[in-house]
């Protein structure tokens, strides 16, 4: 006799199954209203351009969306993270169940019949059960890690418990009603669901047939009522992450610059308040970010400030801002629409600034802008250009800011650079050395490269020798370059994160100026934070050059045999990436390179390097800061370099060198007696060690350094 087609009945055994449709129309209805409130919500947010190159972001999103790709990474090393694995042991159960209930409803609802055969056996039996055993697993592993192990950066509520339960529950009780079905159905396609089919064989052995049946029935019903249930609710949960989260990715800044901020109009408005103070004056964008939060902790475990014991967390922030989008929704709906509108800006709609906590200024002014809050995100959650939009307030608005950034900003007022107590000039580093000033040369235009120093390299005795050994290199490879010398000033990159737009676009106007009149077309500089200005910054104001950091410009002189290393020293040197140049423009490959050919020795890399690299704490004004001793985010970077045994620290950045330099004292002070090291451990530019392995005998030495050496207004880190 030949065989039946493979295939179940839909309804066996379930007593008005029509109820079901009845259901489905609250359920849908509530939570629609749940999605539409929050997008609601979001369009009283001010514009924000994110529709442009929809290939690349729809790109984006199967691939951290669908894929989970930052979901599965460590937020601090190279690898696969535990809460990423079992989020993705969820996530597909999730996928391949609601795929799996879609198949019914066109199989039976729309009649296409396509449950039958080879489909029905190894997806809708096979594939379904395996993954439904998939979505357990990682439910357990949940639960073990919010109950048992409970790490820290987690926000522990009664809201992401019940989920956990919700689903477990929607999951077995699934499990449940299939294996009762294959047992009381004596379903010859039962194997073929394999958990099911345990569940079967163990009920047989305890539970009659008509138990069977009435238990099918009531559990049926009761799974079909708390899925319903939990539909209808998750909207109103940090589980409208499931929507909100691909919106939030679709939607991500594609121009990868990891601190672009929201261009302002000085001359549109002139009452109009400068910075962000209150909600109702964030974009569509910035709301849309408060809801897609999952709540990971992954942005406040990956900040240096919150690691070195300060009170900034990124994650908060996103979760208070969010609280208060939420709680005074009513208050935001009836606010004039849009953060160019014209809000009352002495009473704020919302205001965002509080005297104490996450939100307050104290808070805030701790980010080193360093970005890695942004870069381990999952969701594409964009916490740095909120910050540095309130900084812009409380610069701007209030000239609220810590005394001793206050004495940098005007220092950059009134003398063009952030160190007010230096007695040194843009041209001392120069001393013995032959190099070419534009403003003394007869044709300006013959010079190939202008060689920007930068104020932390020029301005800090420490850093001449960094640029004396590159300027030496490029004399050495034959490049033609000239420097600006006295007629150099700040990039403005230290007034804009530290919240001075104003101020920053006066600068880079005037450089624009200076620049324009040289002709000047290829700037090469060793401080990535100039790097960084001039490449992702000038552009919006029509700043166009061709931009390099000192990294990439040798490691194509060496490439091209212009620099040849002939003795490379038998130190073990470790590299530490520059936010501004490995983060945010996402340089990891050639400082390491001018590393490798610089020594003989090894070259370790620290536990948190290239994009998950641990910032020096001198970024976003903080190198300007009076920070306690116990809190200085340098140290904690010292100790892990210094965990490398490492005899140098490679750097490439002025504010890095100076930065671990203090740091790596310290923390060296600091050990007892029976734990230091017979050598100490020292920083160096990578353009020092490539010169230390290039340079020949008659080469102008570099002057020795003092690890200590600052000048008055840079901080260290003290």
């Amino acid at each position: 006799m030949q065989r039946a087609e493979a295939t179940r009945e839909i309804f066996w055994n379930v007593p008005f199954p029509w109820l079901m449709y009845v259901l489905l129309v609250p359920t849908v209805a509530i939570g629609g209203y749940g999605l539409y409130r929050r997008i609601r919500l979001w369009r009283t947010g001010g514009p924000a351009m994110r529709w442009d190159r929809p290939r690349q972001r729809l790109a984006l999103v199967f691939r951290h969306a669908v894929g989970q790709a930052r979901t599965l990474r460590r937020t601090t090393r190279p690898g696969f993270s535990f809460a990423g694995i079992f989020h993705l042991m969820i996530y597909t159960g999730f996928v391949v169940l609601t795929m799996a209930t879609t198949v019914v409803m066109l199989d039976h609802d729309f009649g296409t019949r396509i449950m039958r055969g080879g489909f029905y056996l190894f997806f809708q039996s096979l594939a379904v059960d395996l993954f439904g055993a998939f979505l357990l697993v990682g439910i357990g592993l949940a639960m073990i890690r919010r109950w048992r192990q409970k790490p820290s950066r987690l926000v522990f509520s009664d809201e992401a418990s019940a989920i956990l339960i919700a689903i477990f529950v929607v999951a077995a009780s699934g499990f449940l009603v299939e294996g009762w079905r294959i047992a009381a159905t004596d379903d010859p396609w039962g194997s073929w669901s394999p958990i099911g089919y345990l569940i079967a064989q163990g009920s047989l052995a305890i539970l009659s047939e008509s138990t069977l049946t009435t238990a099918h029935a009531m559990v049926w019903w009761g799974h079909c009522v708390v899925t319903f249930a939990f539909l209808a609710w998750a909207p109103y949960t940090k589980l409208a992450h499931v929507v909100t989260a691909p919106l939030n990715i679709f939607f991500a800044n594609l121009d990868g610059h990891a601190a672009s901020l929201r261009p302002m109009d000085f001359e549109a408005d002139d009452d109009a308040t400068l910075g962000v103070h209150d909600l109702a004056k964030m974009s569509w964008k910035d709301l849309l970010d408060l809801d897609a939060c999952t709540e990971c902790g992954r942005c406040t475990a990956a900040c240096p400030a919150h690691t070195a014991g300060k009170s900034l967390s990124p994650r908060d922030i996103v979760l208070d801002l969010r609280n208060l989008m939420h709680d005074g929704a009513e208050t935001l709906l009836a606010a004039p629409r849009g953060a160019t509108d014209d809000v009352d800006d002495d009473e704020p709609v919302l205001p965002i600034l509080q005297s104490t906590g996450t939100l307050s200024a104290e808070s805030l002014w701790q980010c080193t802008t360093c970005a890695a809050c942004m870069e381990v995100c999952p969701v594409y959650i964009e916490q740095l250009p909120k910050i540095l939009d309130v900084r812009r307030y409380l610069t701007m608005e209030e000239a609220e800011m810590p005394q001793s950034m206050a004495d940098a900003m005007t220092s950059l007022e009134r003398r063009g650079h952030p160190y007010p107590g230096t007695r040194l000039s843009r041209i001392d580093w120069t001393d013995g050395l032959d190099v070419p000033v534009m403003s003394e040369l007869d044709d300006p235009d013959e010079v190939d490269v202008l060689l920007w120093i930068g104020c932390a390299t020029a301005l800090i005795e420490r850093n001449h020798s960094t640029v004396r050994a590159l300027a030496q290199l490029l004399q050495q490879a034959g490049v033609s370059f000239a420097i600006l010398g006295r007629e150099e000033r700040c990039n403005g990159d230290a007034a804009r994160r530290m919240g001075n737009e104003f101020l920053f676009e006066t600068m880079a106007r005037k450089n624009q100026a200076l620049l324009e009149r040289y002709g000047v077309d290829k700037i090469v500089t060793p401080c990535p934070h100039c790097f960084n200005t001039f490449k992702n910054d000038y552009p919006a104001m029509d700043g166009n050059y061709q931009v390099e950091h000192h990294s990439t410009f040798l490691a194509k002189l060496v490439d091209e045999g212009r620099i040849r290393p002939t003795q490379a020293s038998e130190q073990n040197v470790t590299f530490h990436d520059p936010c501004y140049l490995g983060r945010y423009n996402r340089e990891f490959d050639a400082p390491r390179q001018l590393v490798q050919i610089s020594t003989r020795g090894r070259t370790p890399e620290m536990t948190k390097s290239r994009e998950h690299s641990f910032c020096c704490g001198g970024g976003g004004g903080l190198s300007f800061a009076e920070e306690p001793a116990e809190q200085r985010v340098n140290r904690q970077r010292a100790r892990q370099a210094l965990a490398t045994g490492a005899d140098v620290v490679g750097v490439g950045c002025p504010f890095c060198t100076t930065m671990l330099e203090d740091g790596v004292g310290a923390v060296q002070g600091d050990r007892p007696a029976g734990e230091s090291s017979a050598t100490s451990m020292v920083v160096k530019d990578i353009a020092e060690l490539l010169w230390d392995a290039a340079a020949t005998s008659d080469s102008s030495p570099n002057p020795s350094h003092d690890a200590t050496s600052r000048v008055p207004g840079h901080r260290g880190g003290t």
